[in-house]
C-alpha cells in the first residue's frame, strides 16, 4: 500500500500548452515530457456498495499493461489530498479479484459478494507527464506533474477532463503546495476537490457528490488555535466544493450557499483579535471583499420573483465563469491552503497573540460574542431615519456574530443562546432587504427594523452581553 498526496487542478485547454512551457516546471523538470494515453474502467455494484464505503476500484490500460488498482476516499481540500492506494500488475483488462484480500479490502464490505461487480464507467485521457526535483529548505522533492485531457463517460452522458495533477512522490506537502500557489500566479489554477471516480458517480446521481467535510469535535479544552486551523479547513473545503459542484449543476442554490461561506469566510478572518494578525490576512482581504462586492448583490436580488431577480439569476453562471477564469481565484484558495497548512497566522503575531492563540474555546468566544454585541448598533424606536446609514454599517459585525453563533454557540453559558442568533439573523435580513425595495415600501420596512431591534434588546443573552 503506498499513500498517495496530490494537488488536483483544473485547468483550461489553453492552459495546458502554457503548462508544458512554463519555466518554472521545465526548470525543475527531469528528462522529456511523456504522452499516452491512459483507458480506466471503474467496477462497482449496481447499488454502488463501493462508492457508499468510499472506495474506488479500477483497471486501467497503459500501452500494453494492465494496472488494478484500489484506492480510499480519503480527503481533500482546496485539490489536496491525500488517500491510501494499492496497485497490482495483472495480466489483463479483467479483474483479479484474489487481490482484494483482507490486506485491502473495507472491512465494512467483508460480506459483498464479489462476483456482483461489474464495469460502471470510464475515464479515458491522454497524459502528459514529467519529474521535477528540486530543494526545499534542505529537503530533496520530488513530485510528478500531470496534464489530463479526456472525459468521464457513463450510461451515456459525459463531462470532460482537463486538469493539473501535482503528485508528490518525496519531500514535505508545504512544497507541493508551494509550487501550486506559484504557478497559480500566472494560469488560472481551480482547486478541484472531486476525483475523477467521484465524476463518474455523479453523472448517474448529482447528488452523489458530498458538499462538506465531517464535522470537527469541538470541544471545551479546544484552543483559539485549533479553531483557526480547523475552521478555516473547513471553510475552505466547503467553499470548493460547493464551487465544483455549482460549476457542474448551475442550481441557483448553490450559488447562494456558496456566497453564505464566503461571507463566513471573511468573518472568519476579522473574529480572532491579535490571535489572528491584520497583517497576516492582508493578502486574502481584498480579493474576497472584491468577490462579495461582485457575488452579493446578485443573491440578494435573485430572491425576487421578478423580472430583476430572473436577471440576477441569469448572470450568475456568467460572473463566476469569469472568475474562475481570472489566476485571483486559485491564487486567494491555494494561499488560503498554503497559509493554514504552515500555521501562517502565528508567524511574526506579538506576544499577546500567541495567548490569544492558546485560550479555550468558551473563554475566548464569550468575549468575542460581548464585544461584538456591545458595539452593535441595533434600530431603536427613538432613531431617526437619518440614523439608517448606521444600521447598514452593521451588516460586516452582524456577518461576524453570524460567523460565532453559527459554529459555536453551543459553548455559550448564556439564556437563550439560540433565540438570539434566530433574531440576529433575522435583523441581518431586513438590513439586506432595504437597499433593494422601492421608496414607497421603505417605511414599512424601517417600521419593521425598529420592531425588529426592540425584540433583540429584550432578549435575555443580549442583556447578559451588555452587563
Amino acid at each position: 500500500m503506498d499513500k498517495e498526496t496530490e494537488i488536483k487542478l483544473r485547468v483550461s485547454p489553453a492552459a495546458i500548452t502554457s503548462l508544458r512551457e512554463h519555466p518554472l516546471l521545465n526548470r525543475r523538470r527531469t528528462g522529456e515530457w511523456q504522452t499516452g494515453t491512459l483507458y480506466n474502467q471503474y467496477y462497482d455494484t449496481a447499488e454502488r456498495d463501493l462508492a457508499l464505503a468510499r472506495v474506488a476500484l479500477r483497471v486501467r490500460r497503459d500501452g500494453e499493461q494492465f494496472i488494478q488498482t484500489l484506492k480510499s476516499k480519503g480527503q481533500s481540500v482546496a485539490g489536496l489530498s491525500e488517500r491510501n492506494e494499492w496497485d497490482w500488475p495483472i495480466d489483463g483488462p479483467g479483474l483479479d479479484l484474489t487481490l482484494l484480500d483482507d490486506s485491502c479490502w473495507p472491512a465494512s464490505l467483508a460480506t459483498l459478494d464479489k462476483l456482483l461487480l461489474q464495469p460502471v464507467f470510464t475515464t479515458d485521457f491522454q497524459r502528459t507527464k514529467a519529474l521535477l526535483n528540486w530543494e526545499h529548505e534542505g529537503q530533496p522533492v520530488q513530485v510528478e506533474v500531470a496534464l489530463d485531457q479526456g472525459q468521464v463517460l457513463a450510461d451515456g452522458r459525459a463531462e470532460p477532463i482537463c486538469e493539473l495533477e501535482l503528485e508528490l512522490r518525496s519531500g514535505p506537502v508545504v512544497a507541493l503546495l508551494e509550487l501550486a500557489a506559484n504557478l497559480s500566479a500566472d494560469i488560472a489554477l481551480i482547486p478541484c476537490d472531486i476525483s475523477k471516480a467521484e465524476r463518474g458517480y455523479r453523472l448517474y446521481d448529482p447528488a452523489s457528490y458530498e458538499l462538506q467535510l465531517p464535522a470537527h469535535p469541538w470541544s471545551e479544552q479546544t484552543t483559539v488555535d485549533e479553531v483557526v486551523a480547523a475552521a478555516g479547513w473547513q471553510l475552505l473545503g466547503h467553499t470548493q466544493r460547493l464551487a465544483e459542484q455549482y460549476r457542474f449543476s448551475g442550481q441557483w442554490r448553490l450559488f447562494r450557499e456558496l456566497v453564505a461561506r464566503l461571507v463566513d469566510l471573511r468573518a472568519f478572518f476579522s473574529v480572532f483579535d491579535l490571535g489572528v494578525p491584520r497583517s497576516s490576512t492582508q493578502r486574502f482581504t481584498p480579493r474576497l471583499d472584491s468577490l462579495l462586492a461582485e457575488y452579493r448583490p446578485l443573491v440578494l436580488a435573485g430572491w425576487a420573483d421578478d423580472e430583476d431577480g430572473r436577471r440576477a439569476r441569469e448572470q450568475a453562471p456568467v460572473l463566476f465563469e469569469r472568475t474562475l477564469q481570472d489566476p485571483a481565484w486559485g491564487q486567494l484558495f491555494l494561499g488560503l491552503a498554503l497559509w493554514l497548512h504552515t500555521g501562517g497566522w502565528k508567524q511574526e503575531r506579538p506576544p499577546r497573540g500567541d495567548r490569544v492563540g492558546a485560550l479555550a474555546l468558551p473563554r475566548w468566544l464569550l468575549a468575542a460574542v460581548a464585544r461584538e454585541i456591545q458595539e452593535l448598533r441595533v434600530p431603536h424606536q427613538n432613531d431617526d431615519d437619518r440614523d439608517v446609514p448606521l444600521w447598514l454599517a452593521q451588516q460586516p459585525r452582524l456577518q461576524r456574530l453570524g460567523f460565532l453563533l453559527g459554529g459555536f454557540r453551543q459553548f455559550l453559558a448564556l439564556p437563550m443562546v439560540d433565540h438570539l442568533y434566530g433574531e440576529l439573523n433575522k435583523l441581518q435580513a431586513l438590513l439586506e432587504q432595504y437597499p433593494l425595495v422601492d421608496e414607497e415600501v421603505r417605511p414599512a420596512l424601517l417600521l419593521a427594523l425598529r420592531k425588529q431591534g426592540q425584540k433583540v434588546r429584550r432578549l435575555d443573552a443580549w442583556r447578559e452581553l451588555n452587563r
